[in-house]
């Protein structure tokens, strides 16, 4: 099978789901929600595979947030959903707290 072309990657979190992110959702985000984020594809593919922290969302248990620390009180959270045995990118951006929610990994 041929590699799609509209998936910029793929990963495997640790929590045993994969998350795909497609170069139109990377597009959104990088552009429009967090033009921060231009160029950092790498550092949120690393923070959904090898994340400091993940939490899940207060407001919805499908939703996983996953931290991965830059510097001293700065970090990286990827936003990623579970559903239908499926992952993908919400939102990637730069924050300088890690959000309330049950800590899920690691336990």
């Amino acid at each position: 099978m041929a590699p799609d072309p509209d998936l910029l990657f793929e990963v495997l979190t640790p929590l045993g789901f994969t998350v795909r992110v497609t170069r139109a959702r990377w597009h959104v985000i990088a552009t429009t929600k967090h033009p921060a984020m231009v160029g950092r594809e790498d550092v949120v593919r690393a923070t959904l595979e090898n994340p400091g922290e993940v939490r899940q969302s207060r407001s919805d248990e499908q939703v996983f947030l996953f931290y991965q620390v830059e510097r001293s009180n700065r970090w990286v959270c990827a936003v990623a959903k579970h559903a239908d045995d499926e992952g993908f990118l919400i939102t990637a951006n730069p924050t300088d707290a890690i959000k309330e929610g049950s800590r899920v990994w690691p336990k």
